[in-house]
């Protein structure tokens, strides 16, 4: 079983991918993090963890989905067994310390007793995040050089969980290659922390309304239904505190219309399936 979360369809075509290889059922975190979260799983059915990184951190929606989430084991005397588990993100740069971070969430919360972290994976995809200054979506040219070379990978990922490495000890495969960059705890410490802190928000976002044509798909795109809208209205953040900044409503509005403050004017867009609209 994988779950996923995405925003603007880097994560979520690398476990659609992975999940064909593998067999794996596919569960949306954005589907069911209203629900009780209790899955029930076969015996030896493996467990893996697919998101983008923000801020160089773990997202938010992933953090409470962790802690809401309930495993049982179908079979006779399943109390003590242990799935193997995998971690894949996604990120357009480095992921800084933040797959130590998701270790330690996944430790500190009861299904820890259910999984056992045995492979993790860090896959360099196109850029989406365009909410600061000097940040924007990569070139078409790096944008599909960024697609070709994750293709790659995450083939090679798909071929090493299908072996199980380190099932019975306490490696976990792929720690050392991970992209963590420059300085990682200080871009997933005090870094991470001013993100989490003042740029997940949705205050910034509005609309230009000259530009909008209602045509509801900031609000369908949403993984946190923070938009209040749909065909026929314009779109009103809800400013519920549950904003991820995934800009993923930014990115799918068809006119440009939707902007974050001042820091988007003039910048592209761009989600998995389409190409970046940037030269």
């Amino acid at each position: 079983m994988i779950f996923y979360f995405s925003g603007t369809g880097n994560s979520k075509w690398a476990a659609k991918t992975l999940a064909l290889e593998t067999g794996d059922t596919l569960v949306s975190i954005p589907e069911v993090i209203k629900s009780d979260c209790s899955f029930t799983l076969e015996k030896d059915e493996h467990v893996g963890f697919i998101f983008p990184i923000h801020g160089w951190r773990v997202p938010n929606i992933v953090k409470e989905f962790l802690t809401k989430l309930t495993i049982k084991t179908l079979g006779e005397d399943t109390s003590h067994v242990k799935h193997y588990c995998f971690c894949l993100v996604t990120a357009g740069d480095s992921i800084g310390k933040a797959m130590e971070r998701f270790q330690q969430q996944l430790k500190s919360v009861t299904v820890n007793d259910a999984l056992s972290l045995k492979a993790v994976c860090s896959l360099i995809m196109p850029e989406s995040y365009v909410g600061l200054p000097g940040m924007d979506v990569d070139t078409k040219e790096k944008e599909l050089e960024k697609k070709e070379l994750a293709s790659k990978q995450l083939k090679e990922f798909s071929n090493i969980l299908k072996q199980h490495p380190h099932k019975d000890s306490n490696q976990i495969w792929g720690w050392n290659q991970l992209i963590r960059g420059p300085i990682p705890s200080f871009f997933s410490g005090p870094v991470g922390g001013f993100f989490e802190r003042f740029l997940i928000t949705d205050k910034p976002f509005h609309v230009d309304s000259r530009r909008c044509v209602k045509c509801g798909i900031c609000a369908n795109v949403c993984p946190v239904s923070d938009i209040k809208g749909g065909l026929g209205f314009e779109p009103e953040w809800l400013h519920n505190g549950k904003c991820l900044t995934c800009f993923s409503c930014y990115h799918h509005c068809p006119h440009h219309a939707i902007e974050f403050g001042k820091r988007t004017q003039k910048k592209g867009q761009y989600f998995y399936n389409k190409l970046s609209k940037r030269n």
